[in-house]
């Protein structure tokens, strides 16, 4: 009864979030029972493009490293933050969530270029958790119950908690620069003076993932109004 439970509330969590997060456990997963090797997962711009293993772009986002506090601690962030976005800000529009995750990973996978990062899952992670704190600045976290500030604040406190943990901070400050870069583009430059949205979601996504909107001109037939139906 309790995991008929679990999964009943698992399936009311939006559906970006529950995939995402459901990708990640399976994969880690997949690890831990020896059935896939992290050197399967990892990004490696030679193997993508000379051997075509096209799926290193999306599985070097899946993998937080083997089970441990590390990886309950990302996965606690990317549930939460992910799922705050999705029924916050991004409310009735799964398709600009999802063109987000893209726009994001992209440029993740550009800059990670750079700094030979093999794994980005957890700036992604940063981003989620940045875009979020941006959006509700007055909003006050209690970081595990140690220290308590205004959202903002909550990237850094991570970074900061994540190079304790021994992680690289590189792969943080990827995550914050990405996810500012988001923010800039969508939330602050559409509102200055000459300013304009530059990030416009595919309409092929719109289509797949959007419910379709209602036609303000449309007269519904005498059967489809509310009411006893007049003869």
């Amino acid at each position: 009864m309790a995991w008929q439970g679990m999964v009943t509330e698992f399936l009311q969590v939006p559906a970006v979030t529950r995939t995402y997060t459901a990708a990640c456990v399976l994969t880690t997963a997949a690890v831990q029972l020896e059935l896939l090797s992290p050197f399967q997962l990892y990004f490696n711009p030679h193997l993508v493009f000379r051997k075509f293993q096209v799926w290193r772009l999306v599985t070097n986002f899946l993998f937080f490293g083997p089970l441990g506090f590390s990886f309950f601690f990302n996965m606690l962030f990317v549930f939460r933050y992910c799922r705050l976005l999705e029924e916050g800000s991004f409310r009735g529009r799964t398709a600009d969530f999802v063109f987000m995750f893209l726009f994001g990973g992209v440029l993740m996978i550009l800059l990670g270029l750079l700094g030979s990062l093999f794994f980005l899952g957890q700036a992604l992670t940063a981003m989620l958790v940045y875009v979020w704190s941006r959006r509700s600045p007055r909003v006050r976290v209690n970081f595990f119950g140690l220290l308590t500030f205004q959202a903002p604040f909550l990237p850094w406190a991570l970074m900061g908690f994540s190079m304790l943990l021994g992680n690289s901070i590189l792969v943080d400050l990827l995550g914050i620069v990405v996810g500012h870069i988001y923010y800039f583009l969508e939330d602050v430059f559409p509102n200055q003076p000459g300013g304009k949205r530059l990030l416009l979601t595919p309409g092929f996504l719109k289509l797949l993932l959007d419910a379709p909107e209602e036609d303000p001109n449309y007269l519904p037939l005498p059967e489809e109004q509310p009411g006893p139906l007049q003869q």
